[in-house]
């Protein structure tokens, strides 16, 4: 093939690349004359079709067929050739094609085709030696698991009914039916009989356990609240709702010692083994706290250092992701304080750093992991796959089904494993300081970068 480059713009590529007609022709001969070995015709035996009959029935398809892996065999080896890296896909345009099956020549055009693309910058990792990292730790107090054990105490009280007839007061209970409707239709799972609500608890929609405060046994009251914009019933986010609730009992709470009894209702021998438990999971809700603040840590000092030009058609993509949430949290009143003070173009601005930044920040940890040999499992990917399919109770089958079935859906698991674990194949070589701070302090956000 006869390639012409036609543009050399920063990352910016473009080729004008002719095939000859007579390398179009043999692979179209070489399939029709495969075509022809297992085609059956009456009057003719098996693999003795006449070639000019096979061009007949076949001929455009084949040219069609020849003319995309012609393009995409000739493109590729362009690239490899030439040792470049596209960041994206290749742009390609068909200038001339080949019309000899269609027009009833007897020698093929020249195809001729024209490819743009964005080469992938070129990316020198920094010497991870040389990072210095500060990794925060924090230990559970007394006080903490204290705290958590009088929640497992609360949760765990039982109630006694209140015979006296009047309104029931906060902290109480209050037993009722309701039926709950949006715009005055019932919605499923918005009907339930003898639940136990605690006034001014959480737990129900917010504002349904306020309303129900004054109410008696007997009596009946409609109560208006809206769901979160985060309801997990995706149908029912953001919308108001009214509920019919029919007062049944009233009953106050009955304080839990919070003793080895205790332990043994929950499913433990004794009440240090709940201690015990409790200090585990605060150790470990403290520890993915730590991981995040060094995490961060180190993408800022990485996006500090990556100061190679990134590709356009990247940036574009990944700013148009960023927007499109930008303006659906725009249309829910969802905006940032500080973006409200700012107009479309200075957002625009600001959201297309924001973009620039993650992608080469993302190239830059993928050049980190590519010179590693980081890569991800079938293991790691199916655990991530289980993962995914735990968040829909009762769905997971479907879900692991939608994902063996769709593999571009399952790479999208991919990136984020690919990421971690190149960051932490980062942070193992980096110099890392550890530092004791205070459960507050580590709960602490840091100042965004700039």
């Amino acid at each position: 093939m006869q390639v012409t480059e036609t543009l050399s713009e920063g990352l910016k590529r473009g080729f004008t690349v002719v095939v000859p007609g007579a390398e179009m022709e043999g692979r179209r001969q070489a399939r029709l004359t495969e075509l022809g070995r297992s085609m059956n015709l009456p009057g003719f035996r098996p693999g003795k079709v006449p070639l000019s009959l096979v061009r007949q029935r076949y001929g455009t398809a084949v040219t069609g067929e020849i003319l995309e892996q012609t393009v995409n065999d000739a493109t590729r080896d362009l690239l490899a050739e030439r040792g470049l890296r596209s960041a994206t896909q290749p742009k390609v345009d068909l200038v001339r094609g080949d019309t000899a099956a269609t027009a009833g020549k007897q020698a093929a055009d020249d195809l001729e085709f024209t490819v743009e693309l964005e080469l992938l910058p070129e990316i020198t990792p920094p010497d991870l030696a040389g990072l210095s990292l500060t990794r925060l730790k924090a230990e559970p107090d007394a006080e903490t698991v204290e705290r958590a054990l009088a929640d497992i105490a609360k949760r765990n009280r039982r109630f006694e009914t209140i015979e006296e007839q009047r309104g029931a007061a906060p902290g109480e209970a209050l037993t009722v039916d309701f039926v709950g409707r949006v715009d005055g239709v019932a919605f499923e799972g918005g009907t339930a009989s003898d639940v136990d609500v605690e006034i001014g608890g959480s737990g129900f929609i917010p504002g349904f356990a306020e309303q129900l405060e004054g109410l008696q046994p007997g009596q009946e009251r409609t109560i208006n609240v809206t769901f979160p914009e985060e309801y997990q019933a995706a149908e029912l986010a953001g919308k108001q709702a009214a509920f019919d609730v029919t007062a049944k009992a009233l009953k106050r709470p009955i304080d839990c010692a919070i003793d080895d009894d205790l332990a043994k209702t929950i499913g433990f021998e004794g009440l240090e083994q709940v201690r015990e438990v409790i200090s585990q999971q605060v150790r470990q809700e403290y520890d993915q706290l730590s991981r995040m603040r060094i995490k961060r840590e180190l993408l800022d000092i990485l996006a500090e250092k990556a100061d190679f030009p990134a590709p356009q058609g990247m940036v574009e993509t990944e700013f148009g992701s960023i927007w499109q949430r930008v303006e659906a949290d725009r249309k829910e009143g969802r905006i940032d304080d500080e973006d409200k003070e700012k107009d479309e173009a200075a957002l625009r601005a600001d959201y297309r750093r924001i973009a620039e930044r993650r992608v080469r920040l993302g190239l830059l940890l993928a050049e980190i992991g590519r010179v590693a040999n980081v890569s991800v499992t079938q293991e790691e990917l199916g655990r991530a796959m289980r993962a995914e399919a735990g968040r829909y109770p009762g769905q997971e089958q479907m879900v692991i089904d939608f994902f063996r079935k769709n593999p571009q859906a399952a790479e999208t698991l991919r990136g984020p494993i690919f990421e971690n674990k190149v960051v932490d194949y980062i942070i193992d070589q980096a110099s890392v300081e550890e530092r004791t701070v205070t459960p507050e302090e580590l709960a602490e956000i840091p100042p965004a970068a700039a």
